[in-house]
């Protein structure tokens, strides 16, 4: 017998309400989302988090039916769920769309809920997850019917997305198609993936681009992997969502919590002192001849500690966040293998958001250099790219962070002035091939000697004369000798070094 005085009754209530929103949408909405190869919103909570750490706010958040007495008959949950839990022992936001009610969309969502777990990060300094499956924010043409009148869009809590941006990690995986406001979200992050195959990416999807007289196009091919990968929209895909959780994780390890704190050293057990033989000849004699500066990042920083992003956009920049020592880094590098490595405008925009995310959580930056310059062209001039690569190098000249550059090859004009901010200590390395200048000395000779070149008698041995003579010129040994060039090292030594510079930065 329940005692009058107990408040047991409310208790069986509440854990009533509970079980019912753990239905979600229902079992042939759930079984619909299974068909699709896609977890429920739960079971994604459950495969980011660190088991059984997840605490849901709002949980019983939602719209109820009720009798004519006012008791309640059936309850559909809000379709956006968050709270508090942990990854690798961190304590995070975790937010996840249902789209098993009302296909994610925001107006279900109760708006409060988006809100607070917006500002539950900001104010408390926690990192934020955003798994996102869902459309946009205004319902359907339906709804608005029902409503009986539209509104002036606006958004709530946008502040604290904005707010967040300067403040905290912010990861983002598109687990569904995101289309309006769910897109938005999935873009305002710091680092996003989509998985591929199952998620679609777009402002408005397939339909209403036909009622603007577009083709009919299926979700995959508006908005699907192959071009949102490329054209920096987001920064990853995964074949899995198991692997989007493994990247969001990974990413998370390499940052702090919040802008006042600093990421975490690890232990490494690679010797900071090893040395890779290999280093000695990679870089070819022949200068156009290209080599793989990934297998120079991956030698040089600690074995398997490095996480690229953004590999299929911007390709003449490599972007990652790496360990020295055990110290977290950002490395920064060009690509020999695309373009020459020089830099496009896409390429100086995924560098420019690299290194003011670096400068955001105060990660020293590693910047491994071969730029032959700005891409040079037609095409190059209507993707508006000297007005990109100038906006990357101010990035770099307004960063404040431990800064070290190792030029490994080319340095030439505005875009291999970017290695650093010059005004700054430069804590530089040049490996002995080393070539800079404010042109490259091979389409120069020509030009600069045409009045030699045409009185010669053999124009070809007198060009060869010259470049030979230009050659001495060249050497980075004349350029340290100025003390223009700080040091030239031999690249088995670069691991040794940078792990110093790590272990000085921290401390800085």
């Amino acid at each position: 017998m329940i005692c009058p005085m107990s408040w047991e009754k409310e208790l069986e209530e509440l854990a009533r309400r509970r079980a019912l929103a753990e239905k979600m949408g229902g079992a042939e909405k759930l079984a619909r989302q299974k068909e699709r190869g896609k977890l429920n919103a739960r079971e994604r909570i459950d495969a980011l988090l660190d088991e059984g750490s997840f605490r849901e706010i709002g949980k019983i958040a939602g719209r109820g039916k009720y009798a004519a007495g006012g008791t309640l008959e059936d309850f559909t949950p809000s379709n956006f769920i968050f709270g508090r839990g942990r990854v690798g022992g961190r304590a995070v936001v975790a937010s996840a769309d249902d789209f098993t009610v009302r296909g994610g969309a925001a107006d279900a969502a109760i708006h409060r809920k988006f809100a607070q777990a917006e500002q539950m990060a900001h104010e408390l300094g926690l990192p934020l997850i955003r798994m996102i499956d869902g459309t946009g924010g205004g319902g359907s043409v339906r709804s608005l019917e029902q409503l009986g009148f539209t509104y002036v869009p606006f958004v709530p809590g946008w502040e604290h997305v904005v707010r967040n941006l300067e403040t905290v990690p912010v990861i983002a995986l598109a687990l569904g198609s995101c289309a309006g406001l769910g897109a938005a979200r999935l873009v305002a992050s710091h680092y996003s993936v989509m998985v591929r195959g199952i998620a679609q990416v777009f402002t408005a999807g397939p339909k209403v681009a036909e009622g603007i007289g577009e083709a009919a196009l299926s979700n995959e091919a508006l908005g699907g992997a192959d071009i949102h990968a490329r054209n920096g929209v987001i920064d990853d895909e995964a074949e899995s969502e198991a692997e989007a959780f493994a990247r969001a994780r990974a990413f998370l390890s390499y940052l702090p919590s919040s802008v006042t704190g600093r990421a975490a050293r690890t232990i490494s057990h690679d010797p900071a002192s090893r040395r890779d033989e290999a280093l000695l000849s990679i870089v070819p004699r022949d200068r156009k001849r290209a080599y793989s500066m990934r297998r120079i990042i991956a030698s040089v920083c600690d074995q398997g500690s490095v996480f690229e992003m953004g590999a299929r956009w911007g390709r003449s920049v490599i972007t990652a966040f790496a360990r020295l020592d055990g110290w977290p880094v950002a490395v920064l590098a060009s690509d020999p293998t695309f373009l020459g490595g020089s830099w496009t405008a896409d390429a100086s925009d995924k560098a420019r958001r690299f290194v003011q995310m670096a400068e955001l959580f105060r990660l020293p930056v590693v910047h491994l250099v071969d730029n032959p310059g700005f891409m040079i062209g037609l095409d190059a001039e209507k993707a508006g790219t000297i007005r990109k690569g100038v906006e990357a190098m101010n990035a770099i000249y307004k960063a404040s962070v431990p800064w070290c550059s190792v030029v490994i090859r080319k340095a030439y004009g505005v875009a291999g002035a970017a290695m650093s901010d010059h005004t700054r200590f430069q804590y530089r390395f040049a490996w002995p091939s080393g070539d800079w200048g404010s042109l490259p000395m091979e389409g120069g000779a020509e030009v600069a000697y045409r009045a030699e070149l045409s009185a010669a008698a053999d124009p070809a041995a007198e060009l060869a004369n010259i470049k030979a003579r230009l050659s001495a010129v060249t050497s980075p040994f004349r350029t340290a000798e100025q003390f223009l060039i700080e040091d030239i090292i031999d690249p088995r030594d670069t691991r040794k070094l940078l792990c110093e510079f790590a272990s000085t930065a921290a401390g800085a």
